[in-house]
């Protein structure tokens, strides 16, 4: 015998829906919420990465041609939402505190926890509704197991009634209360990929964040020391930028 038409295994889905109890559908319904809320979270998360990945790189170059830390401030706002623009802010405005801007720096060590209340708080934000992802991917194949349990247990107090204990009798009440089972895994495989996926590209920012404050770092002690006027003016290509 050949397998059955696509069309057959169709019409049983929407047969066996449709006789479902008013638990299943709930859960159905429940599952139906939270794939929408899931994949809401990720599409918006990924339009989100990616404007902050391409400002990321637009910001690196404007930092990296420009020989002052006061064009780059001047300018920063336009790199937004780059998390590397928080970063740059920060440690800016502590510099200006410490030493207005100009000079070698009293406390290195604030600008340095500057920029990791900085990263810490980038990544916050970039966070965001982050924890629904992982709460769906975690509760939605229990949430179909729950259908599930409670479809079966009507199966077989119905068969129980009926007192017709045959495979034809109960095998229709299981294979409908199996369907939330399945509506559960489909809702949370995705849930999971997409939070490992935003989580590995949340670690590379925060890398990213962590590298460029360095830089930053480095670039105000190599600018602290070699001001204008300074007896010892380093070679073109090793001179950093001034604020």
């Amino acid at each position: 015998m050949g397998p059955a038409p696509t069309g057959q295994h169709s019409g049983a889905l929407v047969e066996m829906l449709h006789n479902s109890g008013p638990t299943a559908l709930t859960v159905l319904g429940i599952l139906l919420i939270m794939s929408i809320v899931s994949w809401a979270v990720m599409i918006s998360k990924w339009r989100s990465f990616k404007a902050a990945e391409v400002q990321n790189r637009r910001f690196l170059r404007a930092f990296r041609k420009s020989g002052r830390l006061s064009e780059i401030a001047a300018v920063a706002d336009q790199f937004k939402p780059s998390p590397l623009v928080e970063v740059f802010n920060e440690i800016h405005d502590e510099y200006q505190r410490q030493s207005g801007g100009r000079g070698t720096p009293p406390n290195p060590q604030g600008l340095e926890r500057a920029a990791q209340t900085a990263s810490s708080e980038a990544l916050t934000i970039m966070e965001r509704r982050m924890t629904w992802l992982a709460t769906i991917a975690q509760v939605g194949p229990f949430v179909g197991l729950f259908g599930t349990v409670m479809g079966i247990i009507d199966a077989f107090h119905g068969l129980g009634t009926a007192g017709a204990a045959t495979l034809r009798a109960v095998a229709p009440g299981i294979s409908e209360a199996l369907i939330t089972t399945a509506a559960g895994l489909i809702v949370a495989v995705p849930a999971v990929m997409g939070y490992n996926q935003l989580t590995s590209r949340l670690r590379e920012f925060g890398a990213r964040m962590d590298d460029f404050g360095r830089e930053l770092l480095n670039a105000i002690e190599n600018a602290a020391l070699y001001q204008p006027g300074a007896t010892n003016n380093p070679p073109d290509d090793t001179r950093r930028r001034n604020s």
